[in-house]
C-alpha cells in the first residue's frame, strides 16, 4: 500500500504555535468566551489547534465520544451543535443550530438562502428518512431560461451572477419539517448560537478569506461589501471580526414566528425584491414561489454492499443513485481483490464512476418531472455494466439502457462546481444526521439580502432543454428541483437475516459534481480497506466524472503520489491533477470487542470517532 502524505508532528506543532500568533486565534477564542458567558454553554473553549490556521491541508486529531458527536465545517459551528447535544437536544436540534451558524460564518458555501438534503436515522425504531430541502425553479421561468439571442446557451458565469439562477430557498422548511418531528428543544433555543454570533462578531476564517480575495463579483453587492471588504475594496484579513446585525434581526424573527417568517411577510419580499431588481441579470423568483414552497420528506435510497446497507438520497439528487451503481459494479469487478490504494484499486473504481456518471447524465433529474428508470440501481444490470470493466482504461463511457425505460433522452453536462458544506451529528440516543447543504457556486448568486445569500441553484439544470430532438431530463422547468449530486450517506452493518443493523458510518462532502467520488472514496476505504476515519480523510483524492474525449481520471494536485499516476497512465488512463478539494465530515463507530446489539455507541466497547476533512477548516467534537 501507498502512504499518503501528510504532515509531521513537528511541523504540526510549529503551525499550531504560529496559529496561537495569530489574531484570527485570538478572535475565536474571544468569540468562544462569548458564547461561555452566556447560559448556553460551549462543550469546551476554542483553543490552539481548534481554528485552523496556514496551508490548506493540516493534519486534525480524531475526535473521540461516548454519547455524542459533530463533525462540520467550522469550530464555531461545531461549538452550537454540541452545546444543544449538551442541553439533551436531538441530532435535528443540532443540526439546525449547525446550519445557522454556518451560513454566518461560512457564507460562501451555504445558509438559509440555499437548500439542502437530510439522513435522518432514528435509533429506537431503526427508521430512516430522507428530506428534501432542494430549491425550486420559479413559477415563471421557461425551459429556455438560459438561452441567449440565436439560442445559445449563455455563458456560466453570466447565468449565474445576478437573480436568474436564484431558486426558491428550501432550508428553513426542511429544518422546519424535521424539527417538529424529531427536534427536542424549542424551536426559538436553536438560534441563541447565531444570533449571539452575528451581534458580537466572528473571525474571518482561512477558508472564507481565501475565497473573498478569489471571488470579484461579490463587491459589488453593496450589502456583502460593506461586511465583508474595506473601502477600497480589498478582503478584509484573516481574523477580522465582522457582525452582521440584519443577520441576527431576521433569525430573530424566524425564532419567534417559525420558517413562515422567512417564506411571507416583510423578508418574502425583500428576497423577491433582490432578485427582480438586479441591474443587469434581474430573475423571476416571486412572492408567491416563497410563500408555496415545501420540502419534501422521500423514500430514502438503500441499498447491499457486502456486510453493510447503505443509505443516501433519492432524486433529485444524483448522489444515491451513482453510489450505488459504482459499489455495486466494484463488487461485480473483482474490487475487493485489489490491494487498498494502489493502482488496480484506483482504475477499478475510475471505471465505475465513468459509468455511473454516464447513466446519471442521461436519466437522473427530479423524480417529481420525469421517470428515472427503476432499474439503474437493479443487481443484474449493474452486473452487465461491470463486464465493460477492463484491465485498462476503456475510455468515455456510454449510457447503457436499464430495465423501465420509457423514454430516449439526451446527455446533460451540466456544470456543478465545488461549494457547498457537510455535517455529520450523533446524539445521546444514537440518532444521527448526514445534511449536505449549499447555495451552488461560491458565494451563490453574490447577492446578499438581509444579512445571507442567494443560491444560483438554477444553473444546475441543463442550460440546454434538447439536443439533436431529444428531452433532458434536468432540463429547466417550473417548480422542478435541479439535478443535484449532494451524497449524504448512513451505514448500518448488515444482519445474516439481511436486516438492519448497527449505525457505523455517518459522512458526506461538498464539491460540486466531485462529491461522489469523494463520498464513494469514503465508503470503498471504510468498508473495504478498513481505515480509521481519520485516515481515510486524509486519503488523496482520485475519480472520474466521464468527462473529455477519454473520461479523465482526476487526481488530487500535490498530493497523489507519482507512482500510481505512472502506473495509472500504464494502464491507458488521462490522468489529470486539479485542485479538487474534498470537505468530508464523518462519524464512524468503532468497537473494541464486537457491537453490542442496541443502536447506541456501546456500554464501554464502543465510541464515535469524529473526523474533519485536512482541507478546510472544519473539526469534530465528541462528548
Amino acid at each position: 500500500m501507498t502512504t499518503p502524505p501528510s504532515a509531521s508532528p513537528a511541523a504540526r506543532t510549529m503551525r499550531l504555535q504560529r496559529a496561537a500568533r495569530t489574531p484570527a486565534l485570538a478572535a475565536a477564542t474571544i468569540a468562544a468566551a462569548w458564547f461561555a458567558a452566556a447560559p448556553l454553554a460551549l462543550a469546551q473553549p476554542l483553543g490552539v489547534g481548534q481554528f485552523p490556521i496556514g496551508s490548506r491541508f493540516q493534519e486534525k486529531d480524531t475526535a473521540v465520544g461516548q454519547r455524542h458527536m459533530v463533525s462540520a465545517a467550522h469550530p464555531l459551528a461545531v461549538a452550537a451543535g454540541s452545546a444543544m447535544l449538551d442541553r439533551g437536544g436531538s441530532a435535528v436540534d443540532a443540526a439546525i443550530a449547525v446550519q445557522l451558524v454556518l451560513g454566518l460564518v461560512e457564507p460562501h458555501s451555504s445558509g438559509i438562502g440555499g437548500g439542502a438534503f437530510l439522513m435522518h436515522f432514528e435509533a429506537k425504531s431503526g427508521a430512516v428518512e430522507a428530506y428534501d430541502g432542494r430549491e425550486t425553479a420559479p413559477a415563471a421561468v421557461a425551459t429556455d431560461l438560459f438561452m441567449e439571442a440565436g439560442q445559445k446557451p449563455m455563458q456560466f458565469r453570466r447565468a449565474l451572477v445576478g437573480g436568474l439562477a436564484v431558486g426558491v430557498p428550501g432550508v428553513l422548511r426542511m429544518a422546519e419539517m424535521a424539527h417538529k418531528k424529531h427536534g427536542r428543544l424549542p424551536w426559538g433555543d436553536l438560534f441563541t448560537p447565531a444570533i449571539r454570533l452575528a451581534d458580537k462578531g466572528y473571525p474571518i476564517s482561512p477558508q472564507l478569506s481565501r475565497w473573498l480575495a478569489v471571488d470579484q463579483a461579490l463587491k459589488n453587492d453593496p450589502e456583502a461589501r460593506a461586511l465583508y471588504f474595506n473601502e477600497d475594496g480589498s478582503p478584509k484579513p484573516i481574523g477580522t471580526l465582522i457582525r452582521n446585525p440584519r443577520y441576527a434581526n431576521l433569525l430573530r424573527g424566524i425564532a419567534r414566528h417559525g420558517a413562515d417568517h422567512f417564506y411571507t411577510g416583510d423578508s418574502a419580499v425583500d428576497i423577491a425584491a433582490e432578485v427582480r431588481a438586479h441591474g443587469t441579470n434581474p430573475g423571476h423568483l416571486s412572492v408567491a414561489d416563497l410563500r408555496d414552497y415545501r420540502a419534501k420528506l422521500r423514500q430514502p435510497l438503500c441499498f447491499p454492499y457486502r456486510a453493510y446497507e447503505i443509505c443516501s438520497m433519492p432524486p433529485p439528487s444524483s448522489g444515491g443513485i451513482a453510489l450505488a451503481q459504482m459499489l455495486g459494479m466494484l463488487d461485480a469487478a473483482g474490487f475487493a481483490a485489489a490491494p487498498p490504494f494502489s493502482a488496480e484499486a484506483v482504475h477499478l473504481f475510475s471505471e465505475a464512476a465513468k459509468l455511473a456518471f454516464a447513466d446519471r447524465n442521461r436519466y437522473v433529474a427530479d423524480s417529481d418531472f420525469v421517470i428515472v428508470p427503476p432499474g439503474l440501481t437493479d443487481p443484474a444490470y449493474l452486473r452487465e455494466r461491470a463486464r465493460a470493466i477492463g484491465a485498462a482504461s476503456s475510455g468515455l463511457a456510454r449510457a447503457g439502457v436499464p430495465p423501465g425505460v420509457q423514454l430516449s433522452r439526451a446527455d446533460d453536462r451540466s456544470p456543478e462546481l465545488p461549494s457547498t458544506s457537510h455535517l455529520s451529528i450523533v446524539d445521546a440516543r444514537g440518532n444521527a444526521v448526514a445534511m449536505t447543504t449549499t447555495i451552488e457556486t461560491i458565494f451563490g448568486s453574490q447577492l446578499m439580502v438581509n444579512g445571507f445569500i442567494l443560491n444560483n441553484q438554477l444553473t444546475d439544470f441543463s442550460f440546454l432543454a434538447e439536443h439533436e430532438g431529444k428531452p433532458v431530463a434536468n432540463r429547466v422547468e417550473a417548480g422542478k428541483r435541479p439535478r443535484s449530486s449532494m451524497s449524504p450517506v448512513l451505514v448500518f452493518e448488515r444482519g445474516a437475516d439481511g436486516k438492519r443493523g448497527p449505525l457505523v458510518l455517518v459522512a458526506g462532502s461538498p464539491g460540486g459534481s466531485v462529491i461522489i467520488s469523494f463520498v464513494a472514496k469514503v465508503l470503498v476505504a471504510s468498508l473495504d480497506w478498513k481505515m480509521p476515519i481519520k485516515q481515510v480523510l486524509e486519503l488523496p483524492n482520485f475519480g472520474s466524472r466521464n468527462l473529455g474525449s477519454a473520461g479523465t481520471l482526476e487526481v488530487e494536485r500535490g498530493r497523489f503520489p507519482a507512482d500510481l499516476t505512472r502506473e495509472l497512465r500504464a494502464k491507458g488512463h488521462d490522468v489529470v491533477e486539479l485542485a479538487i478539494e474534498s470537505g468530508v465530515h464523518a462519524i464512524s463507530r468503532v468497537c473494541d470487542s464486537p457491537a453490542p446489539t442496541r443502536q447506541g455507541a456501546g456500554n464501554g466497547s464502543c465510541r464515535w470517532h469524529g473526523a474533519a476533512d485536512p482541507r478546510r477548516d472544519g473539526t469534530a467534537a465528541g462528548r
